[in-house]
């Protein structure tokens, strides 16, 4: 397989492509003090705790902030230290906690399961599978590559590749906790809905143009990553593989993810009510391009643009016209072309980005109509 020298993305940890797939095996280990009940005992306590602290993060941050450090409620200053103290440590726990169970789950869907699933299916079956499977697996588009080799070498059709491909980054676990901590279970689920609708409509719209030929010969010519194989787990080895899990993701996400609260804050303590509703208002036709366009040369995960989204939207700005950007930035960043360029020939990247930015385009100006 052709050696692929890919400069690490925004959260990446700097592996080669064939590496990547890799993240989290875990070694066969002795029975420890911590298995069969003692586990089962210690993962209530821990439970237990997590919901004790959670509830108090929104007290602790008023204490923090207005008695503690004397700000004035409602100042600038005292408004931008309160959102920062009190968002920062409840997306953290959050992202532990639901990173924790879906890579339990992921214990149980490797690479080679997965590829199996998907191969022989029918296109349109294909499509809605492969999407929903890009929840429960990679985070981000450098570490989807891999996964999208592996797929096309094993005879899986295009199209339903290409949904992997895009709802792999775009539609994930750290994108909806982080969507559901900050806005609520209504826009997580409109953003899940929305962004496996694209993720579909677009993987079978490629599948159906016949582009096969655009993808670089060695891709074809490529093995499956071996290492992404679990094999048979014990209890004990999967709740291992879910802390592996937390402490990869979340060691490669929470700076951008405190930088990109950081910003939220400031915008949520500085900028006047109201003035982001002139710029990326329902009433600003344009804004809804604009944004599309204004997402693609920057390269972020869902940790480090959800929580500007979220200030953006406090301000004023139109729900379609911050996802359309939100999701500009996640599924068509530059960068994501540049990795992309090493198994796509241009022609079939200028199709993926034509038909994954007219879907956005769709679903902003739907989201500004109906909400």
């Amino acid at each position: 397989m052709e050696e692929l020298n890919i400069k690490p993305c925004a959260c990446s940890s700097g592996n080669k492509l064939e590496e990547i797939g890799s993240v989290g095996k875990v070694e066969k280990k002795e029975p420890g003090f911590f298995s069969g009940k003692t586990l089962w005992a210690a993962l209530l306590v821990t439970v237990v705790i997590w919901f004790a602290l959670y509830s108090q993060l929104l007290s602790f941050s008023k204490y923090f902030s207005f008695e503690l450090l004397g700000l004035i409620p409602g100042s600038r200053i005292g408004e931008t230290v309160q959102f920062f103290v009190y968002d920062t440590p409840k997306v953290l726990m959050l992202l532990g906690l639901v990173i924790f169970g879906i890579g339990i789950i992921r214990s149980y869907v490797t690479v080679e399961w997965t590829r199996k699933m998907l191969a022989g299916r029918r296109e349109s079956v294909g499509n809605v599978m492969a999407a929903l499977l890009g929840v429960v697996t990679p985070f981000c588009s450098c570490s989807a590559v891999p996964l999208f080799i592996g797929f096309v070498a094993g005879g899986v059709p295009l199209g339903v590749t290409f949904s992997f491909l895009i709802s792999a980054p775009m539609v994930n676990e750290v994108a909806l906790v982080l969507l559901y901590g900050m806005m609520g279970w209504k826009i997580a689920t409109l953003y899940f809905v929305t962004g496996i609708t694209i993720a579909i409509v677009a993987g079978w719209i490629i599948g159906r143009l016949g582009m096969e030929k655009h993808v670089e010969g060695w891709v074809k010519l490529a093995t499956a990553n071996p290492s992404g194989s679990l094999g048979a787990m014990s209890f004990e080895e999967r709740v291992g593989f879910g802390l592996e899990s937390v402490k990869d993701i979340v060691g490669k996400v929470w700076l951008y993810m405190v930088i990109g609260i950081a910003a939220g804050a400031a915008i949520h303590g500085y900028v006047p009510e109201g003035m982001m509703a002139s710029i990326m208002g329902k009433g600003a036709w344009w804004a809804v391009p604009v944004s599309v366009l204004m997402g693609i040369p920057m390269y972020t995960n869902a940790a480090g643009v959800i929580p500007i989204v979220d200030a953006l939207l406090g301000k004023g700005a139109a729900l379609g016209t911050v996802l359309a950007f939100m999701m500009s930035v996640i599924a068509l960043s530059f960068p994501e072309m540049v990795i992309l360029r090493k198994v796509l020939k241009p022609k079939l990247i200028a199709v993926f980005v034509g038909v994954v930015a007219g879907g956005i385009l769709i679903v902003g100006y739907i989201f500004n109509m109906i909400i």
